[in-house]
């Protein structure tokens, strides 16, 4: 039997494991995938030889202090700067990220060239994600953040203006995820419109009070779940194919 799984800090909401072992019954293939809550990223060797895993996804918080634990990175995750999958082969952990997938898929079902100005709300390894795909496309953006110096506004500085110009608004923060499902981004939601639309990268539950509230004011909305979807086939088809150390950048140290 093969062997996968996510680790995570906090792992209650998620689906990964539903889905994977899901496919693997009904394509009647000899694997398992499991979800590991651990304190401390860095026991990841450990965890890895106790479960024998061949590949594994990475979310909340790790998807950025996972790298100086890996043995090398594709030149696009490298760029990115974040990991959300895992590939072991020859004892070589190489990061991937397949979140690129999953938010190229849905800013296509967005039609986002008629959108030419995000606010990306979060700086985390999803919004790193979400603004390489934003700058592969040439579409300009701005970063919320609760800092000053990790975006370019922060949540008390950003105005309804400033709203009413951006109309795609991106929720890549955990903010409103399962079992916190009352909670929604602090911003001004009497500047959204019809016109805006709103992406939740938050896919358990699937309307989030973020997308309700969006709703309320006319916006069109849409959730986590095809991201989800699309990024986990992707990181199985990474998984069954032949990796090399061809076009990564390592070792990270």
């Amino acid at each position: 039997m093969r062997h996968f799984g996510l680790i995570g800090k906090s792992l209650g909401h998620s689906f990964s494991a539903k889905f994977f072992n899901g496919k693997f019954k009904a394509e009647q293939i000899d694997a398992d995938y499991q979800l590991f809550e651990i304190e401390d990223v860095a026991t990841i060797d450990n965890l890895i030889k106790e479960h024998n895993l061949e590949g594994f996804n990475v979310t909340i918080p790790y998807k950025e202090t996972i790298i100086p634990h890996l043995d090398g990175l594709t030149k696009e995750t490298h760029e990115i700067g974040a990991v959300n999958c895992v590939v072991i082969k020859n004892g070589q952990k190489i990061g991937h990220n397949t979140d690129l997938t999953g938010i190229e898929a849905s800013l296509h079902w967005l039609d986002i060239d008629s959108n030419p100005k995000v606010l990306i709300l979060g700086t985390g390894g999803a919004s790193k994600a979400v603004q390489y795909a934003l700058k592969k496309r040439g579409i300009e953006f701005m970063v919320v953040s609760r800092s000053e110096e990790r975006g370019d506004v922060t949540y008390d500085t950003l105005t309804a203006d400033i709203i009413a110009d951006h109309k795609l608004i991106i929720n890549t923060t955990p903010v409103g995820m399962s079992p916190d499902v009352e909670n929604a981004p602090t911003i001004d939601y009497s500047a959204i419109g019809a016109e805006h639309r709103l992406f939740d990268l938050v896919y358990n539950p699937a309307k989030t009070q973020f997308l309700a509230r969006g709703e309320e004011r006319g916006a069109k909305t849409m959730g986590g779940m095809l991201m989800l979807q699309t990024q986990a086939i992707a990181s199985w088809h990474l998984w069954n194919e032949r990796v090399t150390d061809e076009g990564c950048e390592g070792p990270v140290v």
